[in-house]
């Protein structure tokens, strides 16, 4: 006969904060992003900082219409980060959605589902880190096609800056963006910033794989660089209370 089986209940425990125990981090990232986590990993890289992700629908093409499709799933989405509990900071992770929602609709629509976190998106934070390195006059480089390019240089210099040069891939396609390689990347900058004066560049797009590579370009050209994730990432953990300074990845994160 089998021996009946010994069933020990309510076994004691005790509980204590491992989990984000230093800051708890979630990002809306959208659907056809095939970068931001791995990038964000990769720059948040300490000890009791986690980060929770949640996907958003979006076309894989990027035009101002797809953009603001978005807008009405925000907060949902950002609802099913930790359902239930709390985070210290959320953000939207698409730069050129939340220009055209524009910044303050998107912060908006994030407090929605996580009251008692700040709020961030890629615009939002590198203008804060543009105003962190003291620089001006910014050197844009982005995937977009023009109608996007156009709204996103206007936000930057309706946040107070200049945009002496902007240079662009002309490609809609997210998940071939996603796939630009680094040789690409540096070419690009490069010819962004020869024979113009500029403080600092900015990439823009979440899907641009850029910000291993930051702390090199920014050796080579002379002048801070940062990208919509690196940016990003830097203000989460800023705003998280995370003040680590992370030099490898560039002089951003030395501030």
């Amino acid at each position: 006969m089998k021996p009946e089986t010994v069933i020990l209940e309510n076994l004691p425990f005790e509980t204590q904060k491992v989990i984000g125990s230093r800051a708890r981090i979630g990002v809306v990232v959208l659907s056809t992003d095939y970068t931001l986590e791995h990038e964000l990993r990769h720059l948040m890289k300490l000890s009791g900082v986690d980060v929770y992700h949640a996907r958003i629908a979006n076309s894989p093409q990027i035009t101002p219409e797809t953009l603001r499709a978005m807008g009405p799933m925000i907060t949902d989405t950002a609802n099913l980060i930790l359902t239930g509990d709390t985070v210290d900071v959320v953000a939207f992770a698409c730069t050129s959605a939340s220009i055209v929602l524009g910044t303050e609709t998107v912060a908006k629509n994030l407090k929605k589902a996580k009251p008692e976190a700040e709020t961030t998106n890629p615009a939002f934070a590198a203008y804060s880190a543009f105003r962190a390195l003291g620089a001006k006059r910014i050197a844009v480089l982005t995937p977009y096609g023009k109608p996007v390019n156009d709204m996103v240089q206007k936000a930057i210099e309706d946040a107070g800056f200049e945009v002496p040069v902007f240079g662009t891939f002309n490609e809609p396609h997210d998940p071939t963006v996603a796939a630009i390689d680094t040789p690409s990347l540096k070419a690009a900058v490069a010819r962004i910033t020869s024979d113009h004066e500029v403080d600092a560049v900015f990439v823009s797009c979440t899907s641009v794989r850029i910000a291993a590579d930051i702390a090199e370009i920014e050796t080579q050209i002379g002048i801070p660089v940062t990208s919509s994730n690196h940016a990003l990432a830097w203000h989460c953990l800023r705003l998280a209370g995370i003040e680590d300074k992370l030099p490898e990845n560039g002089r951003l994160f030395t501030l």
